[in-house]
């Protein structure tokens, strides 16, 4: 067990979202903060300036001896080989990954309300997280996206829960347990379940176990809440012998959707309740995806006892994740949007989303596969359906595909070529300057451009904007 009296934490491998928004959390608590790390782009690099936390670039052993830090918490990005890890195994310096430090320093203090699922985790905790600040519960708060309510990304609190997003990538690489496995959930709220991370789960059975050890750690006194609709949470929760609630258009949920109607700007929609009252809510998400995010916050928001017309007031009050959908602005008549999603299951349902809000216009998809798992081919027939919903898709090749063997290596001109098949028209691009000037030749008043990435897609989103409100000026 760590001291409590220790001064210095040294963060290695800072600028992820959820090692960023550890540090800010452990420095609103009173800690010195450092760290460390390789390339840093905005939001998260924005965010530790503003917070005042110095981030040494690269990772070199001399950056901890100069800070002399009395425990060093290590991200998952970093491994085994690393000099400043080396360095930390070598000198026997006390360390803790970056779910074993929320554990310990947040979690004795509350009760954790614990989001995972392939899909909607940041949303989901995200809004779960307001409302029960908007409802008066104080609660803290550690999500993976800045919150536009709060402009950051964490909320520190005084009442009894915390909500957390927890994610099923592993640990550190000195353990290799799902990260959601050490966050102690009184309720747990599984979204879906999909095969995810090729690159540390052999197959969908890996992922499904390690939901199934998440379900288990679920005490008889919490509750587990999960998506009726979704095949792999149904098999799940089979043999689940604790509190169990359920959510979806499934005639068995017991938070059952059971009417939806698009407006503009907003979505309405009819919910049965499990004592069978019928509530009609407005909420500003669009898609059905975020429906199903909103109903399981409504069905946790009730478990807590917060009341409908609050929940709804806090639904209408919240205003979104930065990079889950966002608006980054409109210029020749042109709209930018900045999303997340990088699996095909969520390049498929935001596309309709988008859809689904802005019926008359043209979307065009700009898309960068980047993640470990979207660089491989084990999604390729699913991505080249994802994009039926778009009328322009623009591909660009990844960074890093060479690290990928050339057997498991995603195709993207083979998928450019797929979605043309489809009757779509699609197009490839190696580099973003060239997506970029492609754009600004192709894009008329009225269109919705969608950029698509887990990653900075190299500033494309904003460039775009900012190429348009010049053209803009000078028409």
């Amino acid at each position: 067990m760590l001291a409590h009296d220790l001064k210095t934490i040294y963060m290695m491998g800072i600028g992820g979202i959820a090692m960023g928004t550890l540090a800010t959390m452990l420095k609103a608590r009173g800690y010195r903060v450092v760290g460390s790390d390789q390339n840093l782009y905005p939001p998260m690099s924005t965010h530790l300036e503003q917070a005042q936390i110095p981030v040494c670039t690269g990772y070199d052993p001399e950056h901890i001896q100069q800070h002399q830090p009395d425990v060093v918490i290590i991200g998952n990005v970093i491994r085994r080989e690393n000099p400043e890890a080396q360095f930390v195994l070598n000198h026997h310096l006390p360390y803790l990954s970056m779910p074993e430090a929320l554990e310990h320093f947040f979690l004795p203090s509350h009760q954790s309300i614990v989001v995972t699922g392939t899909h909607g985790k940041s949303t989901t905790s995200a809004l779960l997280a307001w409302v029960l600040e908007y409802a008066g519960l104080d609660p803290s708060a550690f999500v993976g996206g800045l919150l536009r309510n709060w402009q950051q990304s964490y909320r520190l609190g005084r009442g009894p829960y915390m909500v957390l997003e927890g994610d099923e990538y592993d640990t550190a690489f000195f353990d290799k347990k799902p990260k959601f496995l050490h966050y102690r959930p009184h309720i747990g709220i599984i979204t879906s379940i999909e095969f995810d991370h090729a690159d540390i789960f052999a197959n969908f059975d890996a992922v499904f176990q390690a939901f199934r050890e998440f379900q288990a750690i679920v005490p008889e006194t919490g509750w587990l809440v999960v998506n009726a609709d979704d095949p792999n949470c149904r098999a799940l929760v089979g043999t689940f012998t604790g509190r169990l609630l359920t959510y979806g258009e499934a005639n068995s949920a017991d938070w059952r959707l059971v009417d939806v109607r698009y407006l503009a700007g907003r979505v309405e929609f009819t919910c049965q309740t499990p004592q069978g009252t019928r509530l009609t809510m407005l909420s500003t998400l669009p898609g059905r995806h975020n429906l199903m995010n909103t109903l399981a916050v409504i069905a946790v928001a009730s478990l807590v006892g917060i009341a409908s017309a609050t929940i709804q007031e806090a639904l209408l009050a919240f205003q979104g994740v930065k990079r889950r959908q966002e608006i980054l602005g409109e210029a020749g008549g042109v709209l930018v949007i900045d999303d997340f999603a990088h699996h095909p299951t969520a390049v498929h349902e935001t596309i309709q989303a988008m859809r689904s809000y802005y019926p008359n216009r043209r979307i065009i998809a700009l898309f960068e596969p980047r993640t470990n798992s979207s660089r491989r081919n084990i999604f390729q027939a699913n991505y080249e359906a994802a994009f039926d919903g778009a009328d322009v898709i623009c591909i660009k090749e990844p960074a890093g595909l060479d690290s990928i063997p050339v057997a498991e290596r995603l195709d993207v001109l083979g998928l450019v070529a797929g979605i043309c098949k489809r009757n779509r028209s699609a197009h490839f691009f190696e580099h973003g300057d060239d997506l970029l000037a492609f754009c600004m030749d192709q894009c008329r008043p009225g269109d919705v451009a969608l950029a698509m990435s887990n990653g900075s897609f190299d500033g494309l989103p904003r460039r775009l904007l900012e190429a348009l409100q010049l053209l803009e000026k000078r028409s």
